[in-house]
Parts: C-alpha cells; sequence; structure tokens
C-alpha cells in the first residue's frame, strides 16, 4: 500500500548499506521515487563505491553517524548494522533528532532493549523495529478470527522454520555465530536472529507481543555447526493468559522450507506462511481456504507516522515479549553440540553445510504437537531447558 505524499521528501540516513542493509537501500530508493523520502546519507565503515551507488544518487558518506546526522539534518535513521551496536546507534540517531527504523533483533539483552526504547522515547522520537512480517494484513486478520471463534477455543500456537545455510554463512561477519563478542553480548542464533520473525509473528499472534504477555519460558539450544550460538533450537513460551507458543528452528535442515505459524483452536487451524503473507485455515464443518493478503512497508509507515500521525506497526513496546525470548537465550546455558553421529556435511551454496538427519519432521511436530525436541523424542534433545519468568 503506498500513497504518495505532496510535502517535502524527509532526509533519511541508512547506516549498514551491505549484505542486509543493501535491501534497505533499495527500498529507500523505491520510496524516493515516490516523493516520500530523500537518501540523505549512507553510514558505513568502507563508503560505498560508484558501482553500488550505481542510480541511487550520491549521498554523503561517512563512517560517524553522529556526524552525518549533523551534517545532513536527517529526520529519519535506518539502522541496519550488527546487533550488539543497536541500542548505542539508536540512542545516537534519537538524540540527533531523527525517528528510527531499527533492525531486529533489536537489541542483544532486555536490558538494552529497555535502555534503547525509554531513551529514544526519552528524546520525543519514534522507533520502529523491523520486524517486516508484523506489516502483514495477515496478522490482524488471523488475530480476528481467533478473536471471532473461528477456530474455536485458541490452544496454542507452534511455529516451525528450518533453513539451509552453509558454514560461509557463520564467516559473513565478526560477531556471526557468536553468544557474545569481546565480552559483549551479541546473541545470534536461529531463534533470535534468522528466524526471528517466527517467534515475533508467533507471538504476535498468539496476542501476547508485550513483555507482561509472558509468564514462562523454556528453551532447548543446540548447535551443529562449529559456532558458539545455537543453529538448531526450540523454545516454549508460555503466555500470561495460559496459551503455550512453540517455535522449532533449524539453520540445518534437509531440505529449505517457507517458515511458518501454525494457530492451533479447539474446532480448526490457522496456518500463516509469513514471508509469502499466505493464510490457510481449515476448520469443521469447512472446506479450507486459502487467502492472499496485502503487507505495509515498515518504512512507508514510519513516514507516515511521522508526517501524519499514523500508529506504528512495531513500536518497541509490541516486541517486548519477543525480546523476554532473547533474555531467555542468552541467559540460558550454552548451546549443545550435536554428537557427529546426527549430523552430516553436504554441499552448501558457497560452502560445506552441516545436516541434521530428521530435523525437517522434527520442527513440523514441533509446530504441529507444541512440543520441544526432547519431548518428541530426538535422540540428542537436551531434557534439561534452562527456564525464565
Amino acid at each position: 500500500m503506498s500513497a504518495v505524499r505532496t510535502g517535502e521528501p524527509l532526509p533519511v540516513v541508512l547506516a549498514g548499506a551491505r549484505g542486509h542493509g543493501r535491501s534497505h537501500l533499495l527500498n529507500i530508493h523505491r520510496l524516493e521515487r515516490l516523493g516520500l523520502v530523500r537518501l540523505a546519507g549512507i553510514c558505513e565503515l568502507r563508503p560505498l563505491d560508484a558501482a553500488e551507488l550505481n542510480g541511487l544518487g550520491e549521498p554523503e558518506q561517512s563512517s560517524d553517524l553522529a556526524a552525518l546526522l549533523a551534517s545532513t539534518g536527517a529526520r529519519i535513521a535506518v539502522l541496519s548494522t550488527p546487533i550488539q551496536t543497536h541500542t548505542d546507534l539508536a540512542l545516537t540517531a534519537a538524540r540527533h533528532g531523527a525517528h528510527v527504523l531499527l533492525e531486529k533483533p533489536p537489541a542483544p539483552s532486555y536490558a538494552a532493549f529497555r535502555r534503547m526504547a525509554e531513551g529514544v522515547e526519552a528524546a520525543g522520537r519514534a522507533c520502529q523495529i523491523g520486524f517486516q512480517s508484523l506489516g502483514s494484513h495477515a496478522v490482524p486478520a488471523i488475530r480476528r478470527l481467533i478473536t471471532q471463534g473461528a477456530i474455536g477455543e485458541l490452544l496454542g500456537v507452534g511455529a516451525a522454520g528450518a533453513w539451509v545455510r552453509d558454514e560461509a554463512y557463520f564467516r559473513r561477519a565478526p560477531w556471526a555465530g557468536h553468544r557474545r563478542l569481546g565480552g559483549v553480548d551479541v546473541v545470534d542464533g536461529a531463534l533470535t536472529n534468522p528466524l526471528a520473525h517466527a517467534v515475533a509473528t508467533a507471538l504476535a499472534l498468539a496476542g501476547a507481543d508485550r513483555s507482561e504477555d509472558i509468564e514462562h519460558i523454556e528453551t532447548e539450544l543446540h548447535h551443529a555447526h562449529a559456532i558458539e550460538s545455537d543453529d538448531t533450537s526450540a523454545v516454549r513460551i508460555l503466555t500470561a493468559a495460559g496459551h503455550p507458543v512453540t517455535v522449532a528452528a533449524t539453520l540445518c535442515a534437509e531440505r529449505p522450507a517457507e517458515p511458518y505459524v501454525a494457530v492451533h483452536g479447539s474446532r480448526g487451524r490457522i496456518t500463516f506462511w509469513y514471508r509469502q503473507d499466505r493464510v490457510l485455515v481449515q476448520r469443521a464443518g469447512h472446506g479450507p481456504v486459502e487467502t492472499e493478503y496485502g503487507r505495509t512497508d515498515l518504512l512507508e509507515n514510519l513516514v507516515a507516522h511521522v508526517t501524519g500521525g499514523e500508529p506504528l506497526l512495531v513500536p518497541p513496546v509490541a516486541t517486548g515479549a519477543f525480546m523476554r525470548v532473547v533474555e531467555a537465550v542468552r541467559t540460558a546455558p550454552e548451546p549443545r553440540e550435536l554428537p557427529a553421529g546426527h549430523w552430516r556435511v553436504a554441499p552448501g551454496e558457497s560452502a560445506p553445510r552441516r545436516v541434521v538427519d530428521g530435523i525437517d519432521a522434527l520442527v513440523d511436530a514441533s509446530a504441529a504437537e507444541l512440543k520441544l525436541f526432547s519431548e518428541l523424542g530426538a535422540p540428542w534433545a537436551s531434557p534439561i531447558r534452562a527456564e525464565a519468568r
């Protein structure tokens, strides 16, 4: 959904324009063509060259975000930088008068998240957290179906994410695959970074996105790759309303699959493939109904909030429950290494990858049965789980 404004386009600074940041760069350019924003600056340790900027104009470039914000007068800062830099850069942007679009996860700890959220609010700036799946129009539509009793009483929500990542993925940045680096929390891992959308979306559909909506968290963290963080993990969250929410995630899938969230009711099930905005409703007495929904871009929504008071789709408060999960992962015992007999090496896109035998079926079973890996009989899964309240 796009609407062209008649006012002056808002100057935007992008911090982190390579890797995933490239998608933000292209999206800013899309909104430039709509007259909504203007790319005023790029903050990178190494400036983008002419080839990387081809067709994107000649924005000011600097490795110093504060100086760049001051010189450009940016109204919005898009931050797509390493996880451990999020809090300080968001506060820097807010202090210089810029509203913030902050990539997920918003912070590596709950304390850092609170410091960021409170500091940005105190500065009188808005902050949007980059969970793009929560911009899907399917999310409120599913919540309405649940509230209306379309699938009966809500029994629980399960999410499944089976992705393939090779060894090069964990070498893409110095912080990749780390729980901490140089004594600083990073908390990179399947649940908290690449498949974080599965966690946040499952919580949103359960109606439990705020910190106070969470009663109890259990984690099972494992890794097959030679990394510090988890690449094959499960979490179960008990909401304050008494509903279980499980997420099973792996980067060692036998075959890559679209991640999804399954909402279980006493008289049916709703499945949401959140990257595709696709919803399947199956319920007693009715044939299956599949619907594809639209999506509101989060930067576009932030612009509409700044210029016209449109409510933010993903303010920090709506990610408090997700950050409770991040904190549970951060404080859990170190992820357990999967014994070599339970994984194998296979060719990857640019390097070898590790495949956990039978993991695809386990991930699906977790979403279907709302169980953790150890409860499903995985021979490598730890029956001892960290608990957080």
